[in-house]
């Protein structure tokens, strides 16, 4: 048996590696990787690296070439998704690869979020294919807060703007680890599976911050601008990536996250970090 990961210079792509040579031998990890540049630390971990590009038909069908597996992390170029996600599945169909574990968006195909139109494209092109597939919805990485918990800790307010919307945060190790045992075929897993946390509010989340760092905190629920200011002063992110991050929060706010997850631990092998013990992990030295 052999599996490709794609992404794998990424740090979701870099934890599921991890994750899976514990699980099957390494001679049998492939690593896709966009250059031999970005190989090299990979080829010094013991992977054999395969050289593609989600843009390049060519390059993607000699890369997935003898590969049985594929844990297919999404793309990261927004705008450009779906021809390169078309690329990948018709060079997997081409190439005759039996099992694609896809990284996707909770609850895609009915989901009325921006987020979640390529994904769709993706699980649908995926559906025509024919090919076995596990559909990993994932929900939000606690590490997409960390902007606004370290600024938290450092001023004592924690400025959101996401309302009262929930979302089920969770560590981007775990959920690597969780595509690892779905395309290692060593575990049963369903076409679809629901990933993610237990669902909070930004206010439980800064209460559960509280928590675990001793320190009270003034929580404010405020507009994606009040959130970026917030973020602009106490972060070095220039103001385009604090937009961005408060515009991420105004997503929790929709509720599109507010997806309840399936069981995390029957399907991990052990329960999921709880968000105290994650927040630890992440945030308090």
């Amino acid at each position: 048996m052999s599996i490709l990961v794609t992404g794998a210079t990424g740090g979701f792509g870099t934890y599921a590696l991890a994750a899976l040579k514990k699980l099957v031998p390494q001679d049998e990890i492939f690593a896709l990787a966009r250059s031999e540049e970005k190989a090299a630390q990979l080829k010094e971990n013991g992977f054999s690296v395969k050289i593609a590009t989600y843009d390049d038909p060519t390059s993607l069908e000699q890369a997935f070439h003898g590969i049985d597996r594929l844990l297919f992390v999404s793309s990261s170029e927004i705008g450009s998704r779906q021809p390169q996600h078309k690329n990948v599945i018709d060079a997997a169909k081409k190439t005759g690869i039996s099992y694609i574990a896809y990284t996707s968006f909770g609850k895609a195909d009915t989901s009325t979020s921006p987020l979640a139109q390529d994904h769709a494209y993706t699980e649908k092109l995926i559906l025509e294919s024919g090919i076995d597939h596990t559909f990993l919805r994932n929900n939000w990485y606690l590490e997409n807060e960390g902007g606004v918990i370290t600024s938290a800790l450092k001023t004592g307010k924690f400025i959101h703007a996401g309302g009262e919307g929930k979302a089920g945060w969770g560590l981007k190790r775990e959920f690597a680890e969780l595509a690892a045992r779905a395309v290692s075929g060593k575990f049963d897993f369903p076409s679809i599976l629901e990933v993610g946390g237990p669902l909070l509010t930004y206010q439980q989340l800064a209460e559960a911050l509280e928590k675990v760092s001793g320190k009270k905190l003034e929580i404010i629920s405020a507009d994606a601008d009040a959130a970026s200011k917030f973020l602009q002063d106490n972060t070095d992110f220039p103001k385009d990536a604090a937009d961005y991050f408060a515009s991420a929060q105004e997503i929790v706010k929709s509720g599109s996250l507010a997806v309840e997850p399936d069981d995390m631990q029957k399907y991990l092998g052990k329960p999921l970090s709880s968000t105290e013990d994650a927040l630890k992990e992440l945030f308090i030295k």
